[in-house]
């Protein structure tokens, strides 16, 4: 079932909803969720912010560490490989990625950044998890994440954010006090 489910809509977003514009817009917003975007990201929040911006750096980047710790241990735990190296028929962009597919650390390192700014800045929200999930659906689009691998990213990342704000946000404050940022 979640296999027809993978195969329906990653031949929905990436044939259907293939066009030149899209081609080209997708590899940047891709990027949007990467490590480089999304560390840099959280460092200029601790660097160039005051306290407040600062501490929210600081929960972005325990937020993302959680979240992406589980991230591999998923990834090396299940080996699934990625859809333009399995499925027939697809759109491929000519990536070359070595690790595995499930579940999308683009995906979730962009809900976890997502999540963390919009329990601090609430009127943010929409906008941010359109963000977010745009870099989820460009995963499936460039043929290198399943719909299900993007799921449970957006699961991870909201979840990770989550956990750190409600639960371990005075160990973040203890943190951001020992590197005197706040």
């Amino acid at each position: 079932m979640l296999k027809r489910f993978d195969t329906f809509f990653i031949k929905l977003i990436n044939g259907k909803m293939k066009n030149k514009l899209l081609d080209s817009i997708m590899y940047r917003i891709t990027d949007m969720g990467g490590a480089i975007f999304t560390s840099i990201f959280s460092l200029s929040l601790i660097l160039l912010g005051n306290n407040f911006i600062r501490f929210v750096g600081m929960e972005a980047i325990v937020s993302m560490t959680l979240s992406q710790t589980i991230v591999q241990i998923l990834k090396r735990g299940f080996g699934r490989e990625r859809p333009y190296k399995m499925v027939k028929n697809i759109n491929t962009f000519k990536i070359e990625l070595k690790d595995y597919s499930f579940p999308s650390g683009h995906t979730t390192a962009s809900f976890c950044i997502a999540a963390v700014l919009s329990l601090n800045f609430p009127k943010l929200s929409i906008f941010l998890y359109i963000w977010a999930l745009t870099i989820g659906i460009s995963r499936i689009y460039l043929a290198v994440h399943y719909p299900t691998d993007v799921a449970v990213g957006i699961v991870l990342g909201v979840g990770s954010a989550f956990i750190v704000h409600f639960f371990f946000l005075e160990y973040v404050n203890n943190i951001a006090k020992w590197f005197s940022l706040i």
